[in-house]
């Protein structure tokens, strides 16, 4: 029976289109599913604050009357105006085994992008760059992470064969903690600190809101990473949004600041406890016991895994040895918390700068994604 693709209009098939990767993915012991509710907001445009700077349409594809596959078709009018392209992105898309359904997939993507006048198809990619990127091409055999999915070995071989070639790389690193901070980072932070005249701040959840503190984090992340490859400036509102999101997740005490002496931030690493075994024991459902899987991970028994979930530091501050100091505060947290290593955020091979960071620390390489293009 051939595929048959079915454009996403109802709540119904909305909610469909979230839980299909746990049917496809039920036996896989390295698959974290998202977190549902974030996911339903995400996906619907009238509660996802990019949706003012975006269009997008969701596709299901069906054969022999079951649901086999999904893609959504995203237009980022932030990305495409920035850095002067047309493109039309993939993104959550995930099928079974068999180049029917992903071509035929992959077909309602493309057209969607012709019908607005998009000449170039690139992904796998979210609205912006904290929602899931890459296609993993390296590394199968090892467990993803909350904020970077796994996926099957055959997708890479079926984009493949789609005619999409690479247009970029990231690299995860699995860093191990070591038993003491390294002298060289202890005084290459005292020796930067004193130069600049910077000083690590501690902050409450209350003061986030009250002093706007997640507006100042995200844009100090922008100014980080808008040079590096088809990076989304984020406006105010979908800041708000992720502050909102991210906020009540965080355990502050693996968050580090660095100010300037003016009192503005100039760097951070935010991290927190893994979260991965947790999210897979309630299968991405907070109720009705996925809540205490989190909150037990998050502030009571965590993982031996950390994320790195972000390292920014201003332009200003490049080649500084500012990172020194950020290792300087947090290692001391990590060795008092009985972590064992933190996963690394994706990494793009060409940015050797931050890989070189890990360089004085004990690491395993743990996986390569990739982005794909073609012409329409």
């Amino acid at each position: 029976m051939s595929v048959s693709i079915k454009t996403v209009e109802s709540k119904r098939e909305l909610r469909q289109f979230v839980k299909f990767p746990l049917s496809l993915y039920k036996d896989c012991p390295y698959y974290v599913p998202n977190l549902y509710l974030d996911e339903m907001s995400t996906l619907d445009p009238e509660k996802n604050a990019m949706g003012k700077y975006s269009r997008s349409r969701k596709f299901l594809a069906y054969k022999d009357g079951k649901i086999v596959g999904r893609a959504i078709a995203i237009i980022n009018e932030i990305a495409n105006r920035d850095w002067n392209h047309r493109e039309v992105r993939f993104g959550w898309m995930d099928f079974i085994d068999d180049k029917e359904v992903s071509g035929a997939l992959m077909d309602a993507v493309a057209d969607f992008g012709r019908e607005n006048g998009m000449d170039t198809l690139v992904g796998p990619l979210g609205f912006t760059d904290f929602d899931n990127e890459g296609c993993v091409v390296e590394g199968f055999d090892d467990i993803s992470s909350l904020m970077l999915k796994y996926n099957y070995p055959y997708y890479a071989e079926h984009f493949e064969n789609l005619g999409m070639s690479k247009v970029n790389d990231w690299l995860e690193y699995r860093i191990f903690v070591p038993e003491q901070t390294p002298e060289k980072v202890i005084r290459a932070a005292q020796l930067v600190s004193e130069r600049y005249d910077l000083r690590v701040r501690r902050i409450s959840k209350k003061e986030v809101r009250k002093e706007n503190y997640g507006q100042k984090i995200f844009d100090l992340v922008n100014r980080t990473y808008c040079e590096l490859f088809d990076y989304t400036v984020l406006p105010p509102e979908v800041i708000d949004q992720y502050v909102g999101t991210f906020l009540g997740l965080l355990n502050l005490k693996y968050v580090t600041l660095v100010e300037d002496p003016g009192g503005r931030l100039i760097a951070l690493a935010i991290s927190m406890p893994s979260l991965a075994q947790a999210i897979r024991k309630g299968k991405g459902y907070l109720f009705p016991l996925g809540w205490w899987h989190l909150l037990k991970s998050l502030f009571i028994k965590h993982e031996e895994a950390l994320e790195l979930m972000l390292i920014a530091v201003d332009p200003e501050y490049r080649n500084r040895g500012v990172h020194a100091i950020l290792f300087n505060d947090l290692i001391p947290k990590l060795i008092e918390g009985g972590f064992k290593y933190g996963e690394s955020n994706a990494e793009m091979e060409s940015n050797t700068k931050v890989q070189n960071i890990w360089n004085m620390y004990e690491k395993e390489f743990k996986r390569r994604r990739r982005v794909y293009s073609k012409s329409l």
